[in-house]
């Protein structure tokens, strides 16, 4: 049905209408709510509208607070840190990393610890930009067990692992851990020799330190954990440093000596132990070979005496046999041709005998020419006897 449709009377879709009961005028309505919004930001209008929108402004400026005031309890807490809630100053509750929300201030508050921070205290010295600084001789020179006195610089790492105790049990944990630190590592000192302290006990030290630090922390409720004690430097006073670098020179000396001797005893000793082992080996080996022997023999004895039983005279030749070959066998001979029967005197030729030989026999031809080459010496013999007395006939 049309808006205009004849009969209906005159009615305007804007508005204009006559009818008291229908919807309310849009115009009408988008003046009203201009009136209040020029009331609530300072415009003119009527009075009772003016009253309105103040009030209406007022409640949207407190909505607008109170949600700003609650916004800023959001609070974010990182991965290495630690959130401690108070609630009017007193310890609520720990908060993890992540996003979190507490009641605003004044109501609640939060302090930020972090708990993965390394921290550090100097005893005995101050560092600067890295490097070992000025040295603080009231906390280094410390009395050993021996009433001598050492100048000792130490350094403890440190970090929080307990944020609560941290922030409300101590007043300042970081100063009391570093008194606390000076106070372990005296009494450490003063239940240590100076020699143990200056050499092969610094680790030592540190650890007795470390120890005994833990505990004390511990025992305040600091919330600190110690994660290192290292020994910087330690050192005899200065007064007396050179007397003492003398005394580590001949320590040194004499440990060098004590090595060189152990090396020269672990060379020498397997060495002698290797010749007295081949010894024994060898008379071992040598002792078995006597008896194996001795055994042979004996079993020989024992067979010969048994077939010397059975045919005596057969034995007694085989065995003159055997040792008459064994006795020619190692010396030289001569064979002489007695086969013309004559029995003139014979010329052996010593000096060939006695010359060596790939042969040990030497023959001689026939007697002949044995009585010849005699002749021929004993004739050399008489000429020259004569020819020596015709000189001493001349003088």
């Amino acid at each position: 049905m049309a808006w205009n449709e004849p009969g209906k009377g005159d009615k305007d879709p804007w508005g204009n209408r006559n009818d008291k009961n229908g919807p309310p005028d849009i115009d009408e309505v988008m003046r009203k709510m201009q009136s209040k919004l020029s009331g609530v930001f300072g415009g003119g209008g009527s009075g009772s509208t003016s009253g309105g929108g103040g009030s209406t402004g007022v409640s949207l400026i407190l909505l607008v607070a109170f949600i700003v005031w609650m916004l800023s309890g959001i609070y974010i807490v990182d991965p290495a840190e630690r959130g401690v809630v108070l609630r009017f100053g007193a310890f609520q509750e720990v908060t993890d990393s992540g996003p979190h929300w507490h009641l605003p201030t004044p109501i609640e508050r939060v302090e930020i610890v972090n708990v993965e921070q390394s921290r550090n205290t100097e005893i005995g010295y101050r560092s600067t930009t890295g490097r070992l600084g000025s040295t603080i001789h009231s906390e280094s020179l410390m009395l050993t067990k021996d009433e001598n006195i050492v100048d000792l610089k130490i350094e403890v790492q440190y970090k929080v692992n307990d944020a609560a105790a941290y922030l409300f049990n101590v007043r300042n944990p970081d100063t009391a851990l570093r008194q606390l630190t000076e106070s372990a590592v005296r009494e450490t000192v003063g239940q240590s020799r100076m020699d143990f302290v200056l050499t092969e006990g610094r680790s030592e030290v540190a650890r007795r330190t470390e120890d005994l630090l833990q505990a004390k922390l511990d025992e305040l409720k600091t919330g600190l954990e110690v994660t290192s004690v290292n020994m910087i430097d330690v050192q005899p006073p200065e007064q007396v440093q050179a007397a003492f670098a003398d005394v580590v020179k001949a320590r040194e000396d004499r440990e060098r000596s004590i090595n060189q001797a152990q090396a020269y005893s672990n060379d020498i000793l397997p060495k002698a132990r290797g010749g007295a082992f081949r010894i024994v080996q060898e008379a071992e080996a040598y002792q078995k070979q006597i008896i194996a022997k001795a055994e042979g023999e004996t079993s020989r004895f024992l067979q010969v005496m048994d077939e010397y039983q059975k045919a005596p005279e057969v034995t007694k030749e085989r065995l003159f046999l055997d040792t008459m070959e064994s006795v020619y066998s190692k010396s030289q001979k001569v064979l002489v041709d007695m086969s013309d029967g004559n029995n003139n005197m014979l010329y052996l030729p010593l000096d060939k005998i006695r010359q060596p030989s790939s042969n040990s026999m030497i023959p001689v031809p026939n007697m002949n020419d044995a009585m010849d080459s005699y002749s021929r010496a004993n004739n050399n013999a008489s000429q020259s006897s004569q020819g020596d007395a015709r000189i001493r006939g001349g003088r």
